[in-house]
């Protein structure tokens, strides 16, 4: 009978997967102030934003379950996939903003990111209560 090998998960993917959604949180905070009309913002690199920040509540939730609850190894990899996935998007995404926009959003999403409390990473996460951490 073959054991199978345990799913080593990194130490640092919790930190990182809430890196992202913070991130995240600051670049749409940060749109949301500038008021730019929807024509302006690329809706399809936008939908994909927000599917990789479900992907990162999705990996969050996951970490907190009992063993045997889920397939480690299927979170695991679609964890990185999704934090591998997140530069290019975000990159690609700016680029499709109007020139005059990416200034301003950068230094909006700069002060609103560094006022995230780190418990914010967790909205949205299913049994997370984000006032308790």
């Amino acid at each position: 009978m073959s054991r199978r090998s345990q799913v080593e998960i990194p130490i640092d993917l919790r930190e990182r997967l809430e890196a992202a959604r913070l991130d995240l949180l600051a670049l749409f905070r940060a749109l949301d102030r500038m008021h730019l009309a929807p024509q302006q913002i690329p809706q399809r690199l936008i939908r994909q934003l927000f599917e990789l920040d479900a992907d990162y509540v999705e990996a969050l939730w996951g970490l907190d379950q009992p063993p045997g609850k889920l397939n480690p190894r299927a979170m695991l990899r679609d964890a990185l996939a999704a934090l591998e996935q997140l530069p290019v998007a975000c990159s690609r995404f700016r680029k499709a903003l109007p020139s005059q926009a990416q200034p301003t959003l950068s230094q909006l999403e700069l002060t609103v990111r560094v006022n995230l409390s780190p418990t914010e990473a967790y909205n949205t996460v299913p049994g997370r209560d984000p006032q308790n951490g």
